[in-house]
């Protein structure tokens, strides 16, 4: 894998590419916090059959941390497209995790012809979804500053020891606090506090995504105590033929608590549907 320092709009933006110039590629979108180097061995494994991406997105990981960028939906969403475009990628597979997720289908929505396929991890269209215990902490004025002022390296560690029942790796943790900096935790206020209708996103990508009958595999850990996993069936809302995968001891991060078990689900799917053609209605 390639690490490329890119600037997208003025923001320098790291992102892993496997190489090629192939105009399809199989993009990888991390949540929050995270980082593009969460998906290192899963777009190695893809790699042999498709082109991957796996950027760091502003505000995260290494990507430049702008106080003036736009932390919404749709300031991700643009900056997918200009990410998108500086790569020369036309068609493709989405993976998407956490806020990746919101990111990744708002972007879908507003170009439905140029997704091949659709990955969903923990994460999807959410109708009737209500934030997260951390989210309503973070969303709140002055409690929000006040919570990532203190969040602590140990207290972050103890934190992720809730709804993981296999565990996180200690250096994946230690790394991901690392990048838990100034920077990012202004970034997470920001983009909580922007994101109000989800039920709305929901049903616009729906309404949009519905009739283009795309391939779609849904990874639920169903130990996730911030996206239950009876979300998981309903995103068939969106995608009739999704075919969806419990990982019953898996937390947020299936992909990391149990990275053999993701990659049997996601290599196979990867290798029927990419360089196919578009099989959307």
């Amino acid at each position: 894998m390639n690490r490329h320092q890119l600037h997208l709009n003025g923001v320098r933006t790291p992102c892993l590419d496997s190489g090629g110039d192939s105009d399809e590629a199989v993009l990888f979108m991390h949540g929050n916090p995270g980082s593009g180097a969460d998906w290192a061995d899963l777009a190695s494994r893809v790699a042999p059959y498709c082109r991957t991406l796996a950027p760091d997105m502003p505000g995260f990981g290494r990507a430049e941390k702008p106080a003036d960028f736009n932390y919404t939906v749709d300031g991700y969403a643009d900056h997918i497209e200009a990410l998108l475009a500086e790569r020369g990628v036309e068609r493709v597979h989405l993976v998407l995790h956490d806020f990746g997720g919101g990111w990744g289908l708002a972007w879908a929505t507003r170009h439905p012809e140029r997704v091949a396929s659709m990955t969903l991890v923990n994460i999807g269209v959410l109708r009737g979804y209500r934030w997260h215990f951390m989210a309503r902490l973070w969303r709140a004025p002055v409690v929000g500053e006040l919570v990532m002022a203190t969040t602590t390296r140990f207290g972050f560690r103890q934190l992720l020891k809730i709804g993981n029942p296999r565990g996180l790796p200690r250096d994946y943790v230690d790394t991901m606090f690392d990048n838990f900096d100034a920077g990012t935790r202004r970034a997470v206020l920001k983009l909580y506090r922007a994101t109000d209708d989800l039920s709305g996103a929901a049903e616009a990508a729906i309404a949009t995504l519905k009739p283009r009958d795309i391939d779609c595999l849904v990874i639920w850990g169903k130990a996730d105590i911030y996206l239950p996993w009876r979300y998981a069936e309903s995103q068939r809302e969106a995608f009739p033929r999704a075919e969806i995968v419990y990982l019953d001891d898996s937390g947020h991060w299936p992909f990391i608590d149990n990275p053999e078990a993701v990659a049997a689900a996601v290599v196979p799917f990867m290798q029927r549907v990419c360089g196919r053609g578009n099989t959307s209605a």
